[in-house]
């Protein structure tokens, strides 16, 4: 059985794991691992138009916004990336549309400490993300 983030693993969640860490190769480490729990995202979902666009590696974001609460389900082809993406994804999966937009998400990355441990096409690539969650969350 998958995690999903989110629900499963919030971001208190890792906002509470990441604290225990003194070392930022631990961090990364636990972030890579955090990918690894990200559920697979079938190859025929992986289109042009599911493209996260600013991001450095190829960053693929489907929804699911029918319902009260959006379901996200997100891969990359970069381990890092996809551990970046469960942090995102604990923040937002299975929350409402107002929830998402509510949601801070500059002190919940400050609070990681994350961005200036980022390359800053990495940080853009973070926030890309984020910023078509929100784009979805509002329409």
């Amino acid at each position: 059985m998958s995690t999903e983030f989110g629900t499963d693993v919030t971001s208190d969640d890792i906002v509470e794991t990441l604290s225990f860490f003194d070392s930022w190769e631990d961090r990364y480490r636990y972030i890579i691992d955090l990918g690894k729990d990200l559920p697979p995202m079938d190859d025929s979902l992986k289109t042009d138009e599911r493209i996260v666009r600013g991001c450095q590696s190829q960053v693929w974001l489907v929804d699911d916004a029918g319902g009260e609460r959006i379901r996200f389900q997100a891969d990359s082809d970069a381990h890092i990336v996809r551990g970046l993406l469960a942090i995102v994804l604990a923040a937002y999966n299975g929350k409402t549309r107002q929830q998402i937009l509510d949601f801070d998400t500059e002190a919940y990355f400050s609070q990681l400490d994350l961005v200036k441990h980022l390359s800053p096409t990495r940080g853009n690539g973070l926030r890309a993300m984020v910023a078509r969650i929100k784009d979805i969350a509002a329409h």
